[in-house]
């Protein structure tokens, strides 16, 4: 049986070269978790639910990542999931942690990658859910229906557009309820949250830091053993994009869940719980 772990009582914060937020419970190996992108999220949002379950075995992190909850933007001086990742480098140094495992979500899960790709011996092993960056799709348009909905909301914040959005990430709608919808709004509204946001996604297309190779096309050279997740049902990034980082990575499994969209932490929380604990203890 599970408790509950409160906001407050797990926040925590480092100051430096970065300024992070995080939340923290358990002892053990650690597990790093990271959050998705898009209105109102943050680490807190993504994760608290599975939170306990995973605090029962490891020295558990929750991460805000820069510009999202409570950890402040900076000026961005490369594509963000790169800056994300170097925030990682600093964070562990402050916390004097040698190695991880990583439980990254969406762009958390592009993040994650990054890291493992700039400090292949500070990562273990990976639990990527509907990883951005890694998917490629063959057949779904290139902005998909949860890209466009978001970018809606982002122009024009109402709460019928924050509402229309979630729907695009969730296969079964009965999961998401009012206080969701109302949290993620308060979130997204605070002061300067939706310009940060934009500022982070701009970023992808910024000219500046188009000199490497894409995420996708570096896949073959991430080495760790990698868990990838998806819904059958994720209208943000299609499970058709799943198939090429399962076939480049040569580490890399796949699970797919049914009636699930792009949030299988909620919509399939203890499946999700149970899967990622097996494959993160064997």
């Amino acid at each position: 049986m599970t408790t509950t772990l409160g906001f407050e009582p797990t926040s925590r914060t480092v100051a430096g070269e970065y300024d992070l937020h995080y939340h923290e419970a358990g002892s053990g190996p650690v597990l790093l978790l990271l959050h998705g992108s898009g209105p109102g999220v943050s680490g807190w949002s993504n994760f608290a639910g599975n939170f306990p379950v995973f605090a029962q075995q490891y020295r558990t992190i929750i991460l805000d990542l820069s510009g999202f909850g409570r950890s402040p933007a900076l000026e961005w001086n490369d594509v963000y999931p790169r800056v994300a990742a170097d925030s990682i480098r600093f964070f562990l140094d402050e916390l004097g942690i040698d190695r991880v495992d990583i439980i990254g979500n969406s762009m958390g899960g592009n993040v994650a990658t990054e890291f493992a790709l700039a400090h292949p011996d500070r990562v273990r092993r990976m639990v990527l859910m509907g990883p951005g960056g890694l998917a490629v799709n063959s057949f779904a348009p290139s902005v998909s229906e949860g890209s466009r909905r978001l970018f809606e909301f982002l122009a024009n914040p109402t709460r019928d557009g924050m509402v229309a959005w979630v729907d695009t990430m969730v296969g079964n709608p009965a999961v998401v309820s009012d206080e969701l919808i109302d949290q993620r709004m308060e979130n997204a509204l605070q002061p300067g949250a939706i310009a940060r946001t934009l500022a982070i996604f701009q970023t992808f297309s910024d000219p500046r830091f188009a000199d490497r190779p894409q995420l996708w096309a570096r896949a073959a050279e991430v080495q760790h053993e990698t868990l990838l997740i998806w819904g059958r049902d994720d209208r943000m990034l299609p499970y058709e994009g799943a198939l090429f980082p399962f076939r480049q990575m040569p580490n890399a499994e796949l699970h797919v869940f049914a009636k699930c969209g792009h949030w299988a932490q909620i919509e399939r929380k203890a499946d999700f719980e149970r899967l990622a604990l097996e494959f993160l203890g064997r």
